[in-house]
């Protein structure tokens, strides 16, 4: 028991003596710092008052240098100004002496110009006492020999113009129709297309007659059949081992005319077979449109060319007029008006484009009454061609007014193609007697006063008597011609009738 109390006490007294050692070493430690404190205070301080004292120095250094340097740029702007000043001096010196010489002319000038003065005084007393003794002389004032002298220069200056002008347009005309003579020859030579293009036909060849009862068939199906499918009508008369096919259609007369030779050269022709066989064609007639259309387009280089313009140009291919395909002669309009276009220096791309699409309407697919070159430009119109084409296409019958040198060069071109020889099968005599019978068939119905037939025999005017023919009569009478016209002429595409009825009333005012 004595000896943990012993225990206990000792580890007290260690406890506190411990804890003595331990705030003595501390309450030293802490003296020590705040002594550290003190010197970095102080010293910090000295370092101060040190740092302050080189400011104030390079401060007052800074001063003394900007001072001097403000002093050497007043002394350099005083010393500027100074001879600036002389030089101001010395400038006012030399116009006061400019001055000074100045004053002297303006004086010597001066005593010239009354000297002047006097002279011309005495120079107009001489000049109308002159004129005195001329008009005394003459006989006539001055007003009137002035009037005279100008009507004798104009007279002389008119006649002499009038004599120019008519050498200029001698000599215009000559070389006018010297360049143009050169210039068509020239785009004829370069073309050198064949003498005439391709005629298709509308005659079936049969191996025998027997062959036409086959293809009349039982109570006429096999005919009836064809015929719908195609539209076209087929003649089957006396004529020996043929079949003629009649439509105004070629793109129909075309299809009919290939599947009957088809037909024809199978044998089996019955209903069934025909549909086939129609179906069969349409599509190659179909393809052989396309082809032709991008193979002209290809040959002449025109680019951005619609689909639908494509296939109008390619059913001109199953076309005819007067024996010249369609086709070719819109392909040869082109390259003699891009030709000659390119010799006056006009478009050429315009040309050549309404070169080829000028008879476009010919081969286009409606039922209007419109002739070929109204429904052409409505349709170039339609598909955003150029207005230059456009009047190109309505204009080349001479419909329309031309607007443009390429609508001019389409017409010319159009013409050329048209009438070289060889190219069209018909003659002039008949050409000419056709329109004749035309206008004899109008004017042989009572009331007519006077036919014409224009546009190259597609469309016939008549002028009737408004006191005898009605409105009904007049109606009467165009269907009464155009029923004349089928059943006597013969004649390619449509032709146009139109009755003109009018009240002219007239009075004079005595």
């Amino acid at each position: 028991m004595i000896n943990i109390i012993t225990i206990l006490l000792c580890c007290i007294f260690g406890i506190a003596l411990g804890y003595t050692g331990r705030w003595i070493y501390a309450k030293f430690k802490l003296t020590s710092v705040e002594q550290k404190a003190v010197r970095t205070e102080q010293e910090a301080i000295i370092k101060a008052e040190a740092q302050a004292k080189e400011l104030m120095l390079e401060t007052r250094d800074k001063l003394l240098k900007e001072q001097q340097q403000n002093e050497r740029e007043a002394r350099e702007r005083r010393s500027e100004l100074q001879k600036t000043e002389r030089r101001l001096l010395q400038k006012e010196e030399n116009l006061e002496h400019k001055q000074q010489e100045l004053d002297v002319v303006k004086k010597q000038l001066g005593d010239r110009s009354e000297a002047v003065s006097k002279k011309e005084a005495e120079l107009k007393e001489k000049e109308a006492s002159l004129i005195k003794e001329l008009e005394k002389i003459a006989g006539m004032s001055q007003e009137e020999a002035k009037a005279s002298i100008i009507e004798q220069m104009q007279a002389k200056a008119a006649h002499d113009g009038h004599v120019y002008v008519a050498k200029i347009e001698a000599e215009t005309k000559l070389t006018a129709e010297k360049v143009a003579r050169d210039i068509i020859v020239e785009s004829i030579q370069r073309l050198a297309t064949e003498v005439s293009g391709e005629v298709t036909t509308s005659s079936v060849s049969l191996p025998s007659d027997e062959m036409k009862g086959r293809i009349i068939g039982r109570e006429g199906r096999n005919i009836r059949t064809l015929e719908t499918l195609t539209g076209v009508d087929i003649i089957i008369d006396d004529t020996p081992e043929a079949v003629v096919i009649s439509c105004f259609d070629p793109v129909r007369k075309e299809i009919a005319r290939v599947a009957l030779e088809r037909l024809v050269q199978d044998g089996r022709i019955h209903p069934s077979r025909i549909e086939e066989m129609v179906a069969k064609v349409s599509k190659e007639v179909g393809r052989i449109i396309v082809d032709e259309g991008e193979k002209v387009i290809f040959d002449l280089g025109i680019h951005n060319m619609g689909p639908e313009l494509i296939r109008a140009l390619g059913r001109l291919y199953f076309r005819t007029s007067y024996g010249q395909n369609v086709l070719f002669h819109s392909k040869e309009v082109a390259i003699l008006a891009g030709m000659i276009a390119s010799e006056v220096g006009a478009n050429a791309e315009i040309a050549k484009r309404g070169g080829l699409l000028h008879d476009i309407g010919k081969g286009a697919e409606t039922e209007s009454e419109a002739n070929h070159a109204e429904l052409g430009a409505e349709l170039v119109k339609r598909l955003g061609e150029d207005p230059r084409v456009v009047n190109a296409v309505a204009a080349h019958h001479g419909d329309v007014e031309t607007n443009c040198i390429e609508s001019i060069i389409v017409q010319i071109a159009d013409a050329i193609s048209a009438a070289r020889p060889g190219a069209r099968r018909e003659s002039l005599d008949n050409y000419i007697k056709r329109l004749e019978n035309l206008e004899g068939i109008a004017k042989s119905f009572e009331g007519v006063d006077s036919a014409f037939a224009i546009q190259a025999g597609r469309e016939l005017r008549i002028l009737v008597n408004n006191t005898t023919v009605t409105d009904e009569g007049a109606k009467d009478i165009a269907r009464g011609i155009a029923e004349r016209i089928e059943a006597e002429l013969r004649y390619p595409g449509k032709i146009k009738v139109t009755i003109i009825r009018e009240t002219r009333i007239v009075e004079y005012a005595r």
